[in-house]
């Protein structure tokens, strides 16, 4: 039984990684903000439903414990939930914006990984994804001409894609760490979902396939690595 940790999965790519997981055979914990949706997305799923605000260090312990007592261990964490935050400009943005965008999208991961390790460590074949962003690619910001592939449109979101960048520089930091893992940041790439009003250019099925193909990777698999579908992000 393979036991898999999904944060922010109520909707988007989380949700339909979770469901593409299920029907793989993995017992998924389906990680909501809103408990109440959350249990009724998991009688629908055939998950399992876990309260997970990944802000709140008390919500993400109790978390932990909710599934060591049930499971005693995780094979697989996906860090998926995060915030787009205002889509205004670099020299628009302020502190406060930042911050809250930087509290969900990387000091969630942080404490989601922090609470979650021992739990991985369990774990025959421990398995870390965390879900970034072509955004977060300094190669593509530098050059974006270069880098299409990556980032067809240039867009002005200096919160979410700074917090993007420190995310993947928090994939090396602990895959280095942590080498009987395997822990990878993907790019799902420009995905329609409520995320981005459904402006993106690619279904939740194709965005959501890196992400289950790096989920479902065995002890032999890559880590440290930048991933897509059509392979290797440019840090």
């Amino acid at each position: 039984m393979t036991i898999t940790v999904i944060t922010g999965a109520t909707r988007g790519l989380g949700l339909h990684t979770a469901r593409r997981l299920v029907a793989m055979g993995h017992t998924v914990y389906l990680g909501a903000r809103d408990p109440g949706r959350g249990e009724a997305l998991c009688a629908e799923l055939g998950a399992r439903p876990l309260p997970l605000d990944v802000t709140s260090e008390t919500s993400v312990r109790a978390a932990a414990d909710h599934v060591r007592r049930e499971t005693g261990h995780v094979d697989v964490l996906v860090n998926n939930a995060g915030i787009a935050g205002a889509p205004v400009s670099a020299p628009e943005l302020d502190a406060a914006t930042l911050l809250e965008v930087l509290d969900t999208n990387v000091l969630g991961a942080v404490r989601v990984l922090r609470a979650f390790l021992p739990l991985l460590g369990h774990s025959r074949e421990p398995v870390v994804v965390n879900v970034s962003s072509g955004l977060g690619s300094l190669a593509a910001a530098s050059a974006p001409d270069a880098h299409r592939d990556t980032v067809p449109a240039w867009l002005p979101a200096p919160a979410y894609a700074t917090s993007k960048a420190a995310l993947n520089m928090l994939t090396l930091q602990y895959a280095h760490a942590l080498p009987g893992m395997r822990i990878n940041a993907v790019d799902p790439g420009y995905t329609a979902t409520d995320f981005n009003g459904n402006t993106g250019t690619q279904t939740v099925a194709e965005g959501a396939e890196i992400i289950v193909r790096l989920a479902t990777v065995g002890a032999d698999g890559p880590t440290g690595g930048f991933h897509q579908l059509k392979g290797a992000v440019s840090w």
